[in-house]
């Protein structure tokens, strides 16, 4: 064993993992249950994540096997690729044996050829003195190429709208927004001796930005009045705090919920 055969295994390691990788991050992509309006980031996802696991595979298991049977060949059968590529095709089949799992194993099978092959060409090119260490380079290119395509066949994400934005607002469990139209709009309740309003409203400040106002104003039966409110700023995929003003009306407990004898419409 030489420093030439650890590099080439390692070249071969880093090709074929990126490339059974993204095999399977494709596979997972179009096989996916829930619809993707980003299908280029879900490959590329699902390529590293899968790439994590074969990648520890092949540089442990695939790289010890691979260099056994290359010193066997040299002894035994030197002039036979073919049983070389077959032998490292059996030994693929072992994860999915020891687990049990037939694609698993026809999956490990088809990787193992699919070094066995690379290592070979790797091994031919540096035979003819050629330089192959832009091999690497490959996957790069096909995963942009990969991201592009995909990213232009997802389907078209629908508008986030002013209503979209609500629902989001007012998605949360146990916030202060709780007590509030969960749409745009008012209701009307008594609440001990105070008439009160709570308004739900969003008002479009730029492209799918939105902000998201919760206005409560009440009336008690002696004349006085009030109000208060909070505004947040939601896009599709965040919100954050504005402001809050006014006062928080007395009849409210420790927390928004804790108002007593509340009736709303």
């Amino acid at each position: 064993m030489n420093r030439n055969m650890i590099g080439r295994k390692l070249i071969t390691t880093v090709f074929v993992t990126a490339m059974v990788s993204l095999a399977m991050g494709w596979f997972f992509t179009f096989h996916d249950s829930g619809a993707s309006y980003h299908m280029g980031d879900d490959l590329i996802g699902w390529s590293f994540v899968y790439a994590m696991y074969i990648g520890a595979i092949i540089l442990v298991y695939g790289n010890i096997v691979s260099i056994g049977l290359e010193l066997a060949q040299k002894k035994w059968f030197s002039r036979n690729q073919w049983l070389y590529a077959v032998l490292h095709g059996v030994f693929g089949l072992a994860n999915g044996l020891f687990f049990l799992n037939g694609p698993l194993a026809v999956i490990g099978a088809v990787a193992a050829l699919f070094y066995a092959f690379v290592d070979r060409w790797i091994l031919y090119q540096s035979a003819k003195q050629k330089n192959v260490d832009y091999i690497v380079l490959i996957p790069i290119l096909i995963y942009m190429l990969a991201w592009g395509v995909f990213e232009y066949i997802s389907p078209e994400e629908p508008p986030f709208t002013k209503e979209d934005a609500v629902e989001f607002a007012t998605s949360g469990e146990g916030t202060i927004t709780d007590v509030f139209p969960e749409k745009i709009g008012k209701c009307h309740g008594v609440i001990e001796e105070y008439e009160v309003t709570r308004e739900t409203a969003a008002k479009k400040t730029g492209k799918e930005k939105y902000i998201v106002t919760f206005t409560e104003t009440w009336k008690k039966k002696d004349g006085k009045t009030g109000s208060w409110s909070m505004a947040y700023e939601v896009e599709r995929d965040s919100m954050s705090a504005l402001y809050e003003s006014g006062e928080i009306p007395v009849y409210y407990g420790s927390s928004q919920n804790d108002a007593p004898n509340q009736t709303f419409d």
